[in-house]
């Protein structure tokens, strides 16, 4: 009988090892969690902000061309 008792202690202490075990993993399995679905709503608003966001510059430049194009290059320098 002292054997069995011996055994069902050893048991019972192993289950409270691997309980503990299991536990950690939990948690740090909840934090990589938290982790990407912030990362996820944080990717999402960039991507809404940069999609709603005018681009001003293109406008500028296409200004910018036309004037360079014209005072760049003369008649004189046409080759024929």
């Amino acid at each position: 009988m002292n054997r069995i008792e011996e055994l069902l202690a050893t048991t019972k202490l192993n289950d409270m090892m691997h309980k503990k075990d299991d536990d950690q993993k939990t948690t740090v399995l909840w934090i990589l969690a938290i982790i990407g679905a912030v990362a996820a709503v944080a990717a999402i608003a960039y991507a809404v902000y940069c999609f709603f966001t005018p681009d001003y510059l293109e406008d500028f430049e296409e200004d910018f061309d036309d004037d360079f194009d014209n005072d760049f290059f003369s008649d004189e320098d046409e080759v024929q």
